[in-house]
């Protein structure tokens, strides 16, 4: 596999991975999932069935391809079943096991230098977007704990301001103060 048909294919797996986060922002439900999950389970057989027409390594790479093309959308399935932030991480983490997978199939046409190069290339790609998903997650938490210091100092200058006031007045400012930033 020459470097340009590696990056291109790298580029079309991040664009799919942009679509694919976009497309599984909405939850289903149970029975959406199932006709799905069915659905995702057809399409990986009819793959499959067409790989026999076919021999030798395009094959093998057929028949990578369509598993890669199962896992990515069984765990995109879960991330629309549940989006939470370990979902989205074992997506990226999948598209990028079968972003290699398949590429490693590919450089088996190969020999010599050619094929450690295409190999090589291969592990990269897969190690950049293992990197990037871990990345992804980390930013993810530090967001959250940046909003969740924001809303304690914001709750601290809300209180802060009720000790001006006395009485009655003081402890419903205390109390609205409670439900606003979820302090019960």
């Amino acid at each position: 596999m020459k470097p340009s048909k590696l990056t291109a294919l790298s580029a079309a797996l991040a664009c799919c991975t942009a679509l694919g986060i976009a497309h599984a922002a909405s939850t289903i439900t149970r029975e959406e999932y199932s006709v799905q999950k069915a659905r995702v389970e057809a399409d990986y057989s009819d793959a499959r069935k067409a790989c026999d027409a076919v021999s030798g390594n395009a094959k093998d790479v057929c028949v990578e391809e369509a598993k890669g093309h199962q896992k990515v959308a069984m765990a995109e399935l879960e991330v629309r079943q549940d989006p939470n932030a370990n979902n989205r991480e074992k997506l990226a983490e999948t598209r990028a096991d079968a972003s290699y997978n398949i590429a490693k199939e590919k450089c088996d046409d190969l020999a010599g230098n050619q094929k450690d190069v295409c190999l090589k290339e291969a592990k990269a790609a897969r190690a950049k977007a293992l990197a990037d998903a871990r990345a992804n997650r980390e930013v993810g938490e530090a967001r959250a704990d940046a909003a969740s210091e924001k809303r304690k100092a914001d709750y601290k200058v809300a209180v802060e301001k009720c000790d001006a006031l006395s009485g009655d007045a003081k402890a419903s400012c205390v109390a609205d103060a409670r439900a606003r930033y979820g302090k019960n």
